[in-house]
């Protein structure tokens, strides 16, 4: 048996609600819910003012790691949005 090596990270209780439209969400693109929720989180940044959640944020230490500190990719945005 090979060792997990894929790191796991927080995983949130989602409402029924979330866990719901999540999991139709990845039957719609043909992808698995965690891919489905990594999608959603990418394209979070075009729906949400990036300034205001680095205003509020309470982690400064982890910006280099968080999507609404880094300036959005015209191109991945696109292929995120061609897949939904």
């Amino acid at each position: 048996m090979q060792p997990f090596t894929r790191k796991r990270f927080y995983s949130p209780q989602f409402s029924q609600l979330a866990a719901v439209s999540v999991r139709r969400l990845a039957w719609a693109v043909g992808k698995s819910m965690p891919a489905a929720v990594d999608i959603m989180v990418k394209l979070m940044p075009s729906i949400v003012n990036s300034s205001k959640v680095c205003l509020l944020c309470k982690d400064k230490q982890s910006c280099h790691a968080c999507i609404f500190s880094k300036q959005s990719d015209p191109q991945e945005l696109a292929v995120l949005e061609a897949v939904i």
